[in-house]
């Protein structure tokens, strides 16, 4: 059975570029200075990425006017990353999707759609906290599938993937430890032509919306009409209101 959130680890572990890496940067130190608001005021609901953040405290202080200066963003991508293995695991459970969360939930709460803390009796949404149950674990894997569903579908907006890229992703993960079940999911998706609106219907609220457009923004470069235009589209076709795609470019530090 394929673990999505050992994939999703072993993806971006392997397929980050400078300006997801400066993203990456601007969206921990914006969730840094908003730690409080992030967690929904609940003291501990916000421990995985209070711990992440406490982490990188030093580098993110050094980086304070430029997320890539004096190797602070390296240090804190070596938190969410790890180096292979094992680490990857914690990619998922200790920093990728704590921050994504974070990133929606900020976003939602500042736009006033009181749904996110609503839907969650007043606490952070899953990925702030720890999957407890079956069904949470099952729904963070979930997530994990859906964003990175949503990263290769970005990639395809201005075309298909060529084969050798196909390839290099799939030997990445395959050189994470990703076994073949995965490396087999992640060929199949990569080899997929583009469908909009079969993936838009996949997502279950604009919460996880907001999730999936911000990992979305980490996985190219965005500087074409097709990946702003397919951007655009999939805020409309998930109920995405533009207020809350003005903060997830706030947090990631982005100007469109």
């Amino acid at each position: 059975m394929t673990n999505f959130g050992d994939l999703l680890g072993a993806l971006l572990q392997s397929n980050t570029g400078q300006s997801a890496q400066s993203r990456i940067g601007n969206a921990l130190q914006d969730l840094q200075a908003n730690l409080g608001q992030v967690s929904g005021g609940q003291g501990g609901a916000g421990d995985l990425l209070a711990g992440i953040l406490e982490q990188a405290k030093t580098s993110l202080g050094t980086a304070a006017e430029n997320p890539l200066q004096a190797g602070g963003i390296g240090a804190v991508l070596g938190s969410l990353l790890g180096g292979g293995g094992d680490s990857v695991k914690g990619a998922l459970s200790g920093g990728v999707l704590a921050m994504l969360a974070g990133v929606a939930f900020k976003a939602m709460s500042n736009a006033g759609q009181a749904g996110v803390a609503a839907s969650q009796g007043g606490e952070p949404p899953l990925g702030l906290k720890p999957p407890v149950t079956p069904a949470e674990h099952s729904l963070l894997e979930t997530k994990a599938q859906l964003i990175m569903k949503g990263m290769m579908n970005i990639a395809k907006s201005d075309g298909l993937v060529s084969p050798d890229e196909i390839q290099r992703i799939v030997g990445k993960a395959a050189d994470a430890g990703i076994g073949a079940q995965g490396q087999e999911w992640l060929m199949a998706e990569l080899r997929q032509p583009l469908n909009l609106d079969v993936f838009a219907a996949e997502i279950p609220n604009p919460e996880m919306a907001a999730e999936v457009y911000a990992a979305s923004l980490l996985a190219v470069e965005v500087d074409t009409p097709q990946e702003r235009d397919y951007l655009r589209q999939f805020a409309e076709k998930t109920g995405l209101a533009p207020v809350v795609v003005q903060q997830i470019h706030q947090s990631l530090g982005i100007v469109m």
